[in-house]
């Protein structure tokens, strides 16, 4: 091989790897389990994805994971977590979406109903409290995956 070339090849593969941070970032998400004390886990159905899932969403430059989850609870339940620490549970790899997704799973122990959300909406189009032996059928893989870890002492993945 080229001598130069040779000098060069620490340097390119810096550079490409730069260039795959730049043009796919390492995303991250939040998600909640949020129970009712009675049985009930708290479930969304978006309009963009089929399926129904834990409550959550990405999480925004310059905001906190506990920021996050807080606003996707409150965009997409209508409740105030009204725990002051948050338990993650868990930190997950969603390689189905990207190599450099992330999840972190919440679990919450105190909400408030801060307001009623009007399903159907431009984001979610239903959303209620499910007993954990009655999930819906279309409830995705990955979210009755993690209700196992949760309530059922499943062993954890690291994979969404």
């Amino acid at each position: 091989m080229n001598p130069v070339v040779e000098a060069m090849k620490p340097l390119i593969e810096r550079a490409v790897t730069w260039g795959a941070l730049i043009v796919r970032p390492m995303s991250l998400g939040v998600r909640a389990v949020i129970a009712d004390g009675e049985g009930g886990v708290f479930l969304v159905k978006h309009s963009y994805v089929p399926g129904w899932y834990l409550p959550g969403g990405g999480v925004d430059a310059g905001e906190t994971c506990d920021a996050a989850l807080r606003r996707e609870v409150r965009e997409e339940a209508g409740f105030e977590v009204e725990d002051e620490r948050l338990r993650l549970f868990g930190l997950y790899q969603n390689a189905r979406v990207s190599r450099r997704d992330h999840v972190a799973l919440y679990v919450v122990e105190r909400t408030r109903r801060i307001e009623p959300v009007p399903y159907p909406n431009r984001e979610i189009v239903e959303a209620g409290f499910f007993p954990l032996d009655r999930l819906p059928d279309d409830t995705t893989r990955a979210t009755q995956a993690r209700l196992a870890e949760v309530f059922a002492g499943a062993a954890p993945s690291e994979i969404w």
